[in-house]
């Protein structure tokens, strides 16, 4: 699936959020503003909606001014929740085995960042962690690809993008990135994903460097 002899660069994104978003705020939402369950989950459906694919959607400080709710304190409410697959720490150590740069490159607000690596201790195998809120663009805009190389002087025909989300590895196709790979379960929790007209990848070990 993968010639590891073409890639220089692996840019990467580790999913956490799922049931923040899809349950607990929806909770605290309710009762913040003292409405059954079910209609904060309709009513945040179409709030969340209207900013999808927007910085605004992945930034805490907004969530927490439009929402009313201390949406960093919240996440700390979560943070047991926040797990590694297995093989991504395996899939980390071969790639820096082979000599390939490794960066994490995500829509993460930089508060949601800080609290995942804190319960990870995933940054030791990344050379740079990168957000969206540095280049003032999110992934899903074609212009954040060239723009990230003001940070990362990355080769994008020697550069291997991993990402769960369509519109992302679209929008990174139009921006150059020649490898281009999709997941089928970011969160194991879910359904499988539609991978689209991307690879698809279910396992890390499927493509570990030899």
């Amino acid at each position: 699936m993968i010639d590891w002899a073409a890639i220089d660069t692996v840019l990467l994104d580790l999913h956490f959020d799922n049931h923040f978003w899809q349950e607990h705020v929806p909770v605290r939402y309710a009762e913040r503003h003292g409405l059954p369950h079910a209609e904060a989950r309709s009513r945040l459906t179409g709030i969340y909606r209207a900013k999808a694919g927007t910085l605004d959607w992945y930034c805490v400080d907004y969530w927490t001014r439009e929402l009313q709710l201390d949406i960093a304190r919240l996440k700390e409410e979560v943070a047991h929740l926040i797990a590694v697959h297995p093989d991504v720490p395996r899939f980390l150590e071969a790639l820096r085995a082979a000599g390939k740069g490794i960066v994490l490159v995500t829509n993460a607000h930089q508060k949601s960042l800080s609290l995942k690596m804190a319960r990870t201790g995933l940054q030791v195998h990344f050379d740079l962690l990168i957000t969206s809120h540095e280049i003032g663009l999110p992934k899903e805009d074609p212009a954040f690809w060239p723009a990230l190389r003001a940070l990362l002087p990355y080769d994008p025909a020697r550069t291997l993008l991993i990402d769960d989300s369509l519109p992302v590895l679209r929008a990174a196709r139009q921006g150059g990135i020649a490898h281009l790979l999709s997941v089928y379960c970011p969160d194991t929790r879910q359904p499988e994903k539609n991978v689209g007209e991307f690879s698809g990848l279910r396992h890390f070990v499927e493509i570990m460097p030899q």
